[in-house]
């Protein structure tokens, strides 16, 4: 059977990629099972709200205070996105300079290696003693979200075919056009990569920030409304801003891998195969 499926081309049935709609339906499958588990047992056990609500419970919640709880989510998405382009912009724009100027590498990449390695935590309180709340936020954003982007748009650049460039050598290519033509299409799956990371780490960091700020009794985002549902011990409206984060959190990661297919479905193979 192996032989006939080598001869005629066939796919092994392990391999076969699951129908699309199929893919869609059993995560929906699996979070109606948790949720129903969960209600399930809150009701028979009779836990009181106050330990943990049920998921109906936190959908009336959700509900009950949409408006404060949307205009605080809209407040951290726009710190996470001014993060996020930051770290987008900074991110490749130092990995460009980083590939053309090989002592520049040496003499800052250590640098931006201790901003990944420090913990965002410790970072916050001293942010927003020195800088006004937003941009406190935003600097938290970017400085987890940063070195993604550096460290994978810098290996795509130095991970260009060498015959490719020594094909653009023998043509005499400048280096304009070996960088348009070759070097940043040939990083662009890293890059787009690096992004997908990116934009779940800038939420990260606007939310530390965001926590930092309210335990100083300031603030106005989802994070904070966190925070402020906690002293208080209204577990449902916790419940309800978290659940509102984590699916922000998704639309982030969904919309940039949709990005990522888009740009590189028609030619790279990790695009071309998951279509």
């Amino acid at each position: 059977m192996r032989r006939d499926q080598e001869q005629t081309g066939a796919m092994p049935s392990q391999d076969r990629p699951l129908p699309r709609a199929l893919r869609v339906l059993l995560p929906v499958i699996v979070f109606a099972a948790l949720m129903g588990f969960w209600e399930a047992t809150v009701r028979l056990r009779e836990i009181p709200p106050y330990i943990l609500p049920a998921p109906s419970l936190i959908a009336q919640t959700l509900v009950k205070d949409w408006g404060i709880l949307f205009a605080s989510l809209l407040t951290t998405l726009r710190a996470t996105l001014e993060g996020f382009l930051a770290a987008v912009i900074g991110g490749v724009g130092l990995a460009l300079l980083f590939s053309r100027a090989k002592w520049v590498e040496d003499a800052f990449l250590p640098y931006a290696v201790i901003l990944q390695v420090t913990p965002v935590i410790a970072i916050a309180p001293l942010l927003l003693v020195y800088l006004p709340q937003h941009l406190a936020v935003v600097a938290c954003a970017w400085i987890v979200a940063f070195f993604p982007v550096l460290s994978n748009t810098l290996l795509g650049l130095k991970s260009v075919d060498r015959n490719l460039s020594g094909l653009f050598a023998l043509y005499q290519a400048s280096p304009a056009q070996k960088l348009w033509r070759l070097r940043l299409p040939s990083a662009l799956p890293y890059i787009m990569g690096g992004l997908r990371i990116a934009g779940g780490l800038s939420l990260i960091g606007a939310v530390v920030a965001e926590i930092a700020a309210g335990s100083a009794g300031s603030g106005s985002g989802l994070a904070f409304r966190i925070a402020e549902a906690g002293y208080r011990l209204d577990i449902p409206r916790m419940f309800a801003a978290l659940a509102l984060l984590s699916a922000a959190g998704i639309v982030i990661y969904a919309g940039l891998s949709a990005v990522s297919r888009l740009v590189l479905r028609h030619w790279h193979e990790s695009a071309v195969e998951g279509d």
